[in-house]
């Protein structure tokens, strides 16, 4: 059986469908102009101004763990053979304790034949003395001549001045027998021995020691330039050493009068009590809390990094966002402390930020 449909059903059911048809084409337009209004909207974000103030922060100090006064210990005279080494590395040793000795196999007959000489000089000496008291003696009596008088005179004269040439000659020579023995000239630490029994040695020759003075140890350290102007002599410092937990109390020594123009940084030196820990060499951080330094503070949120450093963006009063390179100092349960790049008074997108390209129009709310 077939179903049929007047001509008029079929004309009301393809008005309906046209109209359906225009309905959405209608629909579809309006939506698609309020996704244009929308897509053509600035960003939202968020900005806070930047404020600067006095905060605590630490600043940091890299460098080597030091000896404060380091003295190198080489031959001081002609050298020769070493015949003995007497201390180690790390041997605390007293000034005018006996380091290496040289050999003396040359230098010690040469004294003792000296020695010798001044002997018979002595003697020479003293018997012309005697024959020129007898002259004096007789002199008035006329039982010596003259020139037998002038004679006694003159050999002691020459006795005499033979003495002094021996002593002379005896104390030179016992003071280079005396350099062919190293001794400490102060109280302190063996840092480094380079002495080794049968080396040959000469003035002019690599230190064969180093002593540090007292034990006294230090680092020696890089600071930048804007934090150098918060410390000051006496500060108190940590100092960690890489591969210890265990840190070291320290205060600030000295502090730098120039900065290196090409680094921009200045030098500290934190000096430290004696461990067998700090070695001189090793390398270190130092940390030191100032509490006077005016800086500004931002949410973690705005700080962004890259390949090229970290950043803000800064929202110009054309509503355009910027990048501002920082440097940070510190994080604090306030935020991040920012070293250098902010003067104050900025504006900075504080939400959103990693998704914003420099010289983007954005709106913003506080």
């Amino acid at each position: 059986m077939q179903t049929r449909f007047s001509p008029k059903a079929i004309a009301i059911g393809g008005g309906i469908a046209a109209f359906a048809i225009v309905a959405a084409i209608v629909g579809m337009r309006v939506a698609d102009s309020r996704t244009e209004r929308i897509e053509d909207l600035p960003p939202l974000v968020t900005v806070a101004p930047v404020t600067r103030g006095p905060v605590s922060s630490l600043v940091s100090i890299n460098g080597t763990i030091s000896a404060r006064n380091e003295l190198p210990l080489g031959i001081d005279g002609e050298g020769g053979r070493i015949s003995a080494v007497n201390v180690e590395v790390g041997d605390k040793v007293k000034k005018g304790q006996r380091l290496a000795v040289l050999d003396t196999s040359v230098l010690a007959p040469q004294v003792a034949r000296l020695e010798a000489a001044l002997v018979q000089a002595r003697a020479d000496a003293d018997l012309a003395r005697a024959d020129w008291n007898r002259a004096q003696g007789v002199e008035a009596s006329g039982a010596l001549s003259k020139e037998v008088i002038e004679q006694r005179r003159s050999k002691l004269a020459t006795t005499t001045a033979q003495v002094a040439v021996a002593e002379a000659q005896l104390k030179e020579m016992r003071a280079r027998l005396a350099r062919t023995e190293m001794r400490a000239p102060l109280d302190g630490i063996v840092l480094t021995r380079a002495a080794e029994v049968g080396q040959i040695v000469s003035a002019g020759s690599e230190p064969l020691f180093r002593l540090a003075q007292d034990g006294a140890v230090e680092l020696r350290g890089k600071v930048a330039e804007q934090d150098l102007p918060h410390l000051a002599v006496g500060q108190a410092a940590t100092v960690r050493i890489t591969g210890l937990d265990q840190p070291f109390k320290g205060t600030v020594r000295l502090l730098g009068a120039t900065i290196d123009p090409q680094s921009r940084l200045g030098e500290v030196r934190i000096a430290l009590e004696p461990d067998p820990n700090l070695r001189p060499g090793a390398f270190a951080r130092g940390e030191v809390l100032v509490s006077d330094a005016v800086r500004a503070v931002v949410p973690q949120t705005a700080v962004l990094a890259d390949r090229k450093g970290t950043y803000v963006y800064v929202v110009g009063p054309d509503m355009k966002v910027a990048r501002r390179d920082v440097r940070v100092a510190d994080t604090t349960s306030s935020g991040v402390v920012i070293a250098a790049g902010l003067a104050g008074g900025e504006h900075i997108v504080v939400t959103a930020a990693a998704f914003l390209r420099e010289g983007e129009t954005v709106r913003t709310t506080t």
